[in-house]
Parts: C-alpha cells; structure tokens; sequence
C-alpha cells in the first residue's frame, strides 16, 4: 500500500467526534468505532468526560459498539474517562502500532472492514487503522480552552506532509467527503 493510501481518511469530519452521528455510522455500514482519547474526545488536561460527550456515547452505543484506543500511559486519566463512559479501554497503543487495536477488534467480535478508527491525528489514528483495513474517520481536536488560541503545530505538519504524499486532506474537503483510498 502506498503512503499516500495509508494516510487518508476514509472520510474527514468537520468539527469534533460530537459531530459523527448514527445516520453517519449506518450510512457507511459500521458496527463498531474504535476511539481515540486524547483531543478527540476530551482536551489533552481534561481527565473525564463531559455530560454532552456522555450523552453522545449514550446515543451512539445503539448503533455501533465502542473501544477506547489510547497512546496515553496514565492509567487513572484514561481509566477514569473510560469509566466516566462506561466503556472499555487500552491505553499505551504507541500508535501507529496495530497490537491494541487488534485486541479491541477482537474484543469486539467484529471483523476490521466493519470497524471505523476515529481520531484527530493522521500519523498515529489514520495509520493505524488503514494498516489493519479498517474505515478511518478523521475529526478535528478538541482543545483545552487554555491552548485553544495556540495552533496545533504537529498536526499542521501531519497534514502538510500528507497532502505532500498525496492524500487529499484539505480544508475545502472536509465536510464529510467520502474519499476513496
């Protein structure tokens, strides 16, 4: 597979995960989404979740079975989102690594084609999902208020370098494009 393939989404999101509905999910067939933590569903300092991400579990969870998939190593932050979810988790993935990814898929009883990788990065979420084969969702981070006015420095140069590479990643293609690999 070449790098240009294995860097883009299947289909990039505009604004937050708060925005990926159960209409979004069925319409491309999915069973399951295996979830990034850390600026895709909370602010990198935030350690549980809030009652409108609550709620978007609640309803998403009756379309779709959910996996927490993350590089963060803090057991009790990601552990305590994870509870403040009620949903199950591994943290320490060193994506763009497969191995935890696997365990969830596993974990969830559902082959990869059937499984969306939904996070904010396109060197670690993206990656690692195109490698196992799985559809892969790119959403914009959610931030800290605090850093909120700072640009996301590495992540302007993941896309920058993606486009490069050929993936097609730019703002004007967001609005949630199906985008063939």
């Amino acid at each position: 597979m070449r790098w240009n393939n294995l860097l883009q989404p299947d289909l990039i999101l505009e604004g937050s995960v708060l925005n990926l509905t159960p209409g979004i999910i069925q319409q491309y067939g999915l069973k399951g989404l295996v979830l990034d933590v850390d600026e895709t569903l909370v602010p990198i300092r935030v350690v549980s979740a809030s009652a409108e991400l609550r709620n978007w579990v609640q309803e998403i969870r009756q379309v779709a079975t959910l996996y927490l998939v993350s590089n963060n190593l803090s057991e009790a932050r990601i552990g305590n989102i994870a509870q403040s979810l009620d949903l199950p988790y591994y943290l320490g993935a060193a994506k763009p690594s497969r191995r935890k990814i696997r365990a969830a898929l596993n974990a969830m009883s559902l082959p990869a084609e059937q499984v969306a990788m939904v996070g904010d990065r396109l060197f670690t979420d993206v990656l690692a999902g195109n490698r196992l084969g799985m559809f892969t969702i790119l959403v914009e981070p959610i931030v800290h208020p605090d850093v909120a006015l700072r640009s996301h420095p590495l992540r302007n140069f993941e896309v920058w370098i993606s486009e490069i590479m050929g993936a097609s990643i730019s703002p004007a293609k967001r609005r949630f494009t199906k985008l063939h690999k």
